[in-house]
């Protein structure tokens, strides 16, 4: 079985939830003597500086989909002058200017996207259709890494006369928070164009739910695998780090609660007794962020805690491992529901607890895991209050990360997803 993974890169400016997950399932299957080939779309795939996982020339680069869309020219540019935009060095310094892009350009290009061989990006769905054409590429079953994509697929099942799957994993965030009249166009478009994919997967129960609802797809249309890790690497935790540390792990955006995370930390800094906590913030940042960060900075030293915060830049594997030796807890204030939520499964594997809004996948995880605590949305406060026993008794949250860990073990393995997904695979292309 030869599959195909269609995969848009964020370049290497942020935590990626999507980038690491799908490079973590592909290189698991090829484990399995698969052949997988692994496609970035838009920009680089941030894994490839440390596994090579990508075998294939970027598609639909960022620069060239920017291009098509506003201007006609080039949408019957040759080749040739299409590559010199898509030269990874040169859509990675685009990746770090997110925001040069106005809600308008970017609900526009959404939309054509959606609308695949329709939109104005015809040109380069052309080009990776006889790309994958050729026999050394030819795939017997197509993934694409989330419904965004999904435009693809008419043209793609009728050029190549292969399955089309698709994964679902919180593609409601980014079609909400389109400007309107995009965001409900979007959808709209959106539930067309799935009618043209031959199964999903939801990366948890939570989510499937979710796009079950709002696309309203059959139940036996939506399969659930849940998103597994690689387990290598991560060490027993026999105690906790010698300075107690909460942890953020995720884009350092509004919408991921650093802000929240920050005031709950000021809180408990002036809580007796707690005065010598620290706080690590890692996952990196789009320009977009600057501002949000500056603010954050600015109130951390008005507080005077400023020197006790550290801003880490790096996020790739061997500096996340560190990153959960140091830290006794993990949050991550997500300000709305998420489909699976990584950092989690990646915070319990090295034995670190979690504690997490009530929202989304959360209350799923802590059923599967048992590593971790919930709150009700509140603000910073109620967070504050779900820390403060993580710091005032160590052998807590060294036993609520040991039981996290044992069932990461047991369900988020990413062996089982590959195994799982590929069962998947198997029944489409005998179906088709």
């Amino acid at each position: 079985m030869k599959i195909a993974q269609l995969t848009p890169g964020s370049g290497d400016n942020f935590y990626c939830e999507n980038c690491l997950r799908d490079a973590s399932l592909v290189q698991s299957m090829r484990r399995l003597d698969l052949d997988v080939l692994m496609i970035p779309m838009y920009l680089p795939l941030q894994t490839d500086k440390d596994t090579k996982t990508s075998n294939a020339p970027i598609f639909f680069g960022g620069i060239n989909v920017y291009l098509q869309q506003k201007l006609s020219l080039f949408r019957k540019t040759p080749r040739w002058l299409d590559w010199l935009f898509d030269r990874p060095g040169l859509l990675e310094w685009v990746g770090k200017m997110a925001g040069m892009t106005s809600a308008k350009d970017l609900g526009e290009t959404t939309m054509s996207m959606l609308r695949g061989e329709d939109g104005r990006q015809e040109k380069e769905l052309d080009r990776l259709i006889t790309w994958l054409k050729q026999s050394e590429n030819k795939p017997d079953v197509v993934c694409l890494s989330n419904a965004l994509l999904a435009g693809l697929a008419k043209r793609i099942k009728e050029r190549l006369n292969v399955p089309v799957v698709c994964l679902l994993q919180d593609e409601d965030g980014f079609l909400d928070g389109l400007a309107e009249p995009y965001s409900k166009q979007a959808w709209d478009v959106l539930a067309r164009r799935v009618q043209d994919i031959d199964l999903f997967i939801a990366v948890s129960r939570y989510y499937a739910g979710v796009m079950q609802k709002r696309l309203k797809l059959s139940t036996d249309r939506v399969h659930v695998v849940y998103t597994g890790i690689p387990l290598e690497g991560y060490e027993e935790r026999k105690s906790g780090p010698k300075i107690p540390t909460i942890g953020f792990l995720s884009r350092m955006s509004p919408d991921k609660g650093l802000d929240t995370l920050i005031e709950a930390f000021i809180t408990l800094k002036q809580s007796k007794g707690l005065e010598n906590i620290k706080l690590i913030a890692a996952g990196g940042k789009t320009s977009n962020d600057e501002a949000f960060l500056g603010r954050i900075k600015q109130r951390l030293k008005a507080s005077g805690f400023i020197g006790d915060v550290e801003f880490r830049s790096g996020f790739e594997r061997n500096e996340r491992l560190d990153f959960f030796r140091k830290i006794t807890v993990l949050s991550v204030p997500e300000k709305r529901p998420v489909a699976y939520g990584l950092y989690v499964l990646e915070a319990l594997a090295g034995g670190v607890p979690f504690v997490e809004p009530d929202i989304g996948v959360f209350s799923e995880l802590l059923e599967m895991t048992g590593g971790g605590v919930l709150y009700e949305p509140g603000g910073s406060k109620v967070l504050a209050d779900k820390l403060k026993p993580f710091f005032l008794d160590a052998e807590y949250a060294l036993e609520l990360g040991a039981e996290g860990k044992r069932g990461v073990t047991e369900n988020f393995d990413i062996k089982q997803t590959a195994q799982n997904m590929v069962r998947i695979y198997e029944q489409v292309i005998r179906r088709s």
